[in-house]
């Protein structure tokens, strides 16, 4: 007889084996299988504190330098940068600089920094922006060099380019999209096609840090907006990029947002399959209660309403309406006669699209007023620059958005060599 069933069937996490990688044209760097544990308080020590303006969240597996090997094992395979390989000479000397594109919130400068070491601790990496500054078109995020004297220095540039801007890129566009107001309370999000992205961004202040945006149908006034949405914060979900959860959601708190639970492990959140396999809510509720108190375990709990309607509808059914508030009503009765770990209520997809472009929240706003402050409230679906105002009026605590990381658009940051320095070089040397 199996005596400890759950150490068993708990996944070991293991580093995947990853094959030799030849960098450079005489260095083979083998991939290790140490895992990194990565968190707020575990960071590269060859990674400048100033790259470092806003820390990672935890997680308590997650090998982010195993993520940084792994891209960079699929970029080289097993032959290297054979381009760089053939046409760079092993000791020229050269400096690049990174260069924004178009306007964002710059996200990734510590991650792409680590990638850089990682290929060749002896490069250099100088920061002239922070992890979310605002930057504009054109403007020089930093540079990397090599020390006097050090070989393979352009080499190690450019294996390491790609990837670097692979990461600082994705995690722009997040935390641009995620960027709010001074006052923490507004995520400005507008459609562009058929999905959700960013327009452009004018500044409002010399600082850079307080900003506006002006969609190419509405101008949002930055100060009603934070008006209207107090005092919901904005979260992310876990709908991240495989292997990126980490990375995405730590550019969700460069852009100023905050972090919804990292994975399965350190929130409970009922759903719907959870209360159709309990025999409903309150089993479900009593089920998680009895499984924290038996293991010691002390995290937040949170249960979703989901509420189905009829699309661009005037109105909810009113059947559906009347079962999700008594639902509501159900758990508040019985959190007042029990002690529960409930510490939120979800409250999805209570939001009507109307067929002029608005939307109906009065169902949100009843559930919210009904559960008058006994417990969190988070609001989610249909969530736009068009909704938000109204949603957040409604008084619920967060407001989560899974499309800050399942529909972002790459901020377009460039890597670019010193031409005339690398020709100065070449003529010393007599190669140019």
């Amino acid at each position: 007889m199996i005596s400890n069933l759950s150490t068993i069937l708990q996944p070991k996490c293991q580093s995947p084996r990853l094959p030799r990688i030849p960098l450079l044209r005489d260095t083979r760097a083998r991939v290790g299988s140490s895992i990194v544990r990565m968190s707020a308080a575990t960071v590269n020590s060859k990674v400048s504190m100033k790259s470092i303006a806003v820390k990672p969240p935890s997680h308590p597996t997650y090998d982010l330098r195993g993520v940084i090997k792994l891209a960079l094992a699929e970029d080289a395979a097993d032959l290297g940068d054979v381009t760089s390989m053939a046409t760079i000479p092993s000791d020229v000397e050269v400096e690049a600089h990174f260069l924004a594109k178009e306007d964002g919130i710059i996200a990734g400068i510590a991650l792409g920094e680590m990638v850089f070491n990682e290929v060749d601790p002896s490069l250099k990496v100088e920061w002239f922006q922070n992890d979310g500054d605002f930057v504009r078109k054109g403007l020089k995020i930093g540079r990397v060099y090599g020390k006097v004297g050090n070989r393979r220095k352009a080499h190690s540039i450019v294996v390491a380019e790609r990837v670097a801007l692979n990461f600082m890129q994705r995690m722009s566009g997040i935390a641009t999209l995620t960027k709010i107001n001074h006052c923490g309370k507004v995520l400005y999000l507008t459609f562009e096609g058929d999905g959700l992205g960013l327009t452009m961004w004018e500044e409002k202040f010399s600082s850079g840090a307080h900003f506006k945006m002006a969609s190419t149908m509405h101008n949002v006034d930055e100060e009603a907006m934070a008006d209207a949405a107090h005092p919901a914060l904005i979260l992310e979900t876990r709908k991240t990029a495989p292997g990126l959860r980490l990375v995405d959601k730590w550019a969700v708190l460069i852009g100023g947002g905050r972090n919804h639970r990292m994975g399965l492990f350190d929130m409970v959140l009922i759903k719907d399959n959870h209360i159709s396999s309990a025999g409903g809510i309150i089993n479900a509720i009593k089920a998680v209660d009895l499984y924290l108190e038996q293991r010691n375990l002390k995290m937040e709990v949170e249960v979703v309403y989901f509420s189905t309607f009829k699309l661009f509808g005037n109105s909810f059914a009113s059947q559906v309406e009347t079962r999700t508030l008594e639902e509501v009503n159900e758990v508040l009765h019985f959190a007042s006669q029990t002690k529960t770990s409930l510490t939120r209520i979800m409250l999805d997809n209570m939001v009507v699209p109307l067929p002029d472009g608005d939307v109906d929240v009065s169902m949100l706003q009843e559930a919210v007023q009904l559960i008058n402050g006994r417990f969190e409230t988070e609001a989610s679906g249909n969530i736009t620059l068009q909704t938000i105002h109204k949603i957040g009026g409604t008084g619920v605590t967060f407001i989560s958005s899974g499309a800050l990381t399942h529909s972002v658009k790459a901020l377009d940051i460039s890597l670019k060599i010193d031409t005339e320095l690398a020709l100065q070089v070449g003529r010393r040397t007599n190669r140019a």
